[in-house]
């Protein structure tokens, strides 16, 4: 069964993070244009431009990373099965990474002194932890239904095996060829 959910939050956490690493990258905006796309007005910056390079980047670089996790846990879901455990490890290390650098993001800019970031940040970490949380609740779906089908697959063969001995009992017929037999 294909993990619809899990490759649709992947996708959408992959872009999410290259646009932002891509408005980062612009010559013209910077740092101040990726954080207005996440709804924060970054006027108040005290002690470092935030077009600087030494800023640019090294946050360019770590959302660009981000997304190519979310975008390897992406190619993971639609390629793997419910039961490879190697999914959701990729899942969790992009999970943690952004997570983690969203909150590097919370601490520069309170250093900064950019106002209006910690609801930003706590939004959007809210958002991530939703989105991990659907997907290993769709990943754990999965696999349970698949345990429960192949339950309900080797209890069938088992039945239809113990009814096809009785009837070959009733019937007087003989059984499988048996060596040494009659």
């Amino acid at each position: 069964m294909r993990h619809v959910l899990t490759s649709f939050l992947s996708a959408h956490w992959a872009i999410v993070f290259a646009l932002l690493a891509l408005v980062c990258i612009d010559g013209n905006r910077g740092v101040a244009a990726a954080l207005g796309l996440l709804g924060v007005t970054a006027e108040g910056a005290r002690a470092v431009n935030l077009e600087n390079i030494v800023v640019v980047a090294p946050l360019a670089t770590a959302l660009l990373v981000v997304a190519v996790l979310f975008f390897w846990a992406f190619v993971d879901s639609l390629i793997s099965d419910a039961s490879s455990s190697g999914a959701d490890s990729v899942v969790r290390i992009a999970f943690i990474s952004a997570s983690g650098l969203m909150s590097v993001i919370l601490i520069g800019g309170a250093a900064q002194g950019i106002n209006g970031l910690f609801m930003v940040v706590a939004v959007q970490l809210a958002a991530l932890l939703a989105s991990y949380v659907a997907m290993l609740a769709e990943r754990r779906s999965v696999a349970a239904l698949d345990e429960d089908d192949f339950h309900a697959t080797a209890h069938n063969m088992a039945k239809a095996a113990a009814h096809n001995s009785l009837l070959s009992l009733i019937s007087g017929r003989a059984g499988p060829a048996r060596k040494g037999g009659r």
